[in-house]
């Protein structure tokens, strides 16, 4: 996938500017994503469990991206005031999902954004151990308090058969 590709999956309108945190950043594709659509002004975390690796993807004037290692599951972000979290392709490695998310959500203001990336299926495989569907995903969102939810797309995958989707969900 390339960056227009990403930025296209996650196009939602009206994100808030601010702070961001990418959760499971990796390369930082879907980072530079986020970063075509936050306001000038608005910092982003790239926040990986491996080494952070320098974003090679164009960030935009006026948006700052910090990668930082850490295991987001395991240690607490230090971050308070999030504008709101990306997750790509990341909370299928999460076993228990409901935990972390009400975790993070303490760390979110009331405005807030979650953004998820994801396969829609429920067979897990080694790359996707924990999967959640669409449906599964929004059902766990209105149990941690986001009542809002927006399916922003989807797009076939190139790993497996079946696709990958996108949403945000807001409180």
């Amino acid at each position: 996938m390339n960056l227009s590709e990403a930025t296209s999956l996650i196009t939602q309108s009206g994100l808030p500017g601010g702070t961001w945190a990418d959760l499971g950043a990796g390369s930082g594709l879907f980072s530079a994503a986020l970063a075509q659509l936050l306001p000038a002004g608005s910092t982003i975390y790239a926040i990986d469990r491996a080494s952070p690796e320098k974003i090679v993807y164009p960030i935009p004037l006026g948006i700052q991206v910090i990668t930082k290692q850490q295991d987001f599951e395991q240690d607490p972000l230090l971050l308070d005031e999030l504008s709101g979290i990306l997750m790509a392709n990341s909370l299928h490695y999460v076993s228990n999902k409901e935990a972390l998310l009400r975790q993070l959500a303490t760390q979110m203001r009331p405005e807030a954004v979650f953004i998820f990336v994801e396969y829609e299926t429920q067979q897990a495989n080694p790359w996707v151990p924990y999967p959640i569907p669409f449906q599964e995903l929004t059902r766990l969102l209105h149990r941690v308090g986001f009542a809002q939810s927006t399916y922003l797309g989807d797009r076939p995958s190139v790993y497996r058969s079946g696709k990958m989707y996108a949403a945000a969900y807001r409180r």
